[in-house]
């Protein structure tokens, strides 16, 4: 497990991972395959292959042509999530939940400081989010316009207790965490947990009427995976359906597995509603001269300065 998109990066870039299957997300995947880090897959190999579906293969196929390099894993949302009693004490009954004013209009979050308020610790989801509450393009790569969301953020930064990408989902469940900025399955796996745990904490997430990133996981095999064969085997794996549909149930996400029995499909926080979809977008493949503006803008967020 990584924390980020890019920490696993990193590690790919530098080769001899030692990994076999990897699973970065399809805007950094479309980078690593120009970069020459995957090998194409041998879909003879991955029968289940078949089982995926065209329309959301076609839309993986932008950034990964012909789908040569990958298959879906799972895909998402990133929103906001939210304790609902600790919301409705500091904000009332009518909180903004489906707005991304509640993390980025300071009157709104500096009323949750006191319980926990969790960003993902990743530069390339919340500043192109930033930027769309702005009335930016989210996928601007103009300094300038990214200065806006740098702006933006460093306006909240009082507020913000953790940047994290992985403890969002036993402080939301806990009770640690009132907000946050979190990918739609985790979520809903803190509400299950805080449920199960019956402590009386009640956790909702929203896709904020703006829009919000709508992002595809994918599992790829590195050029210099040392046992290529069982990676194709562990991907077929994968894909069946049934193991697919066990995948879905347990871990809240939807995939792209036409052949797999859908859980959730009646839950718009996993499958958003047509008109929800709607305002959703992708993320952009970001070169890397715009990558190094994000990270040093990020570490001038985190830091404060």
């Amino acid at each position: 497990m990584f924390d980020s998109n890019e920490v696993l990066e990193a590690k790919l870039m530098t080769g001899k991972s030692g990994y076999d299957v990897v699973v970065p997300s399809l805007t950094f995947l479309a980078r690593q395959i120009q970069a020459g880090v995957f090998m194409p897959l041998d879909k003879s190999k991955i029968p289940n292959y078949a089982n995926m579906d065209p329309q959301i293969q076609a839309l993986i196929a932008q950034n990964d042509k012909d789908n040569t390099h990958s298959a879906n894993y799972l895909w998402g949302t990133t929103g906001i999530a939210y304790n609902e009693d600790m919301l409705k004490e500091r904000l009332g009954a009518d909180a903004p939940v489906d707005d991304w004013k509640l993390i980025f209009d300071p009157q709104y979050i500096s009323k949750m400081t006191d319980c926990g308020v969790y960003i993902l610790d990743t530069p390339s989801e919340i500043l192109p989010i930033a930027l769309l509450y702005l009335g930016e393009e989210p996928n601007s790569f103009d300094p300038a316009v990214i200065q806006k969301g740098v702006d933006l953020m460093l306006k909240i930064r009082p507020h913000i207790t953790q940047f994290h990408s992985s403890q969002v989902i036993d402080a939301l469940a806990n009770g640690d965490a009132c907000l946050a900025i979190a990918w739609s399955g985790d979520v809903l796996q803190a509400a299950n947990r805080a449920e199960e745990a019956g402590k009386g904490v009640k956790v909702g997430y929203s896709i904020p009427k703006q829009g919000a990133p709508m992002w595809f996981d994918m599992m790829a095999i590195p050029k210099d995976a040392e046992h290529p064969n069982n990676a194709h085997v562990f991907i077929n794996y994968m894909l069946k359906a049934e193991v697919m549909a066990g995948i879905q149930n347990y871990v809240e996400y939807a995939s792209a597995n036409a052949a797999a029995a859908k859980p959730g499909i009646g839950d718009h926080r996993i499958y958003p509603t047509p008109e929800v979809q709607a305002t959703l977008f992708s993320l952009a493949v970001i070169p890397p001269e715009v990558d190094r503006i994000f990270n040093r803008a990020w570490t001038t967020i985190k830091t404060g300065q």
